[in-house]
């Protein structure tokens, strides 16, 4: 378990981006709920913590795709893959990451090396 931030770090706009072992990841707060996601846009790599939270979807900056952060899928055109979310867990307030490969990676991964 990789240790990513404190609940209370997450800012008012439920994004903590948060860089940890090569992956670029992007913690996202949907009410009480903790999510991680990839913090780069399966559409256009750009870096998804720069857009806004609405309800459970990740809104991207860029083209204004948007994706589900509780599963990953891409839920709002130019998006069409969808980015991968990782397993975490919250103990004693702080975000784990419970694995570094993604629970769900679809054709998106979170290395930076990837970006095309």
């Amino acid at each position: 378990m990789i240790p990513l931030c404190r609940v209370g770090e997450i800012p008012d706009s439920g994004l903590l981006p948060v860089a940890t072992g090569g992956l670029n990841l992007l913690v996202c707060r949907v009410g009480e709920e903790i999510h991680v996601v990839s913090n780069l846009c399966s559409h256009g790599a750009s870096a998804l913590s720069d857009g806004r939270m609405l309800g459970c979807e990740i809104e991207c900056e860029l083209h204004q795709g948007r994706f589900d952060v509780t599963t990953g899928k891409a839920t709002r055109r130019p998006a069409k893959k969808p980015v991968a979310t990782y397993p975490v867990s919250v103990e004693d307030g702080v975000v784990l990451l419970l694995a570094e490969e993604p629970a769900y990676s679809g054709t998106a991964d979170a290395r930076p090396a990837d970006i095309r």
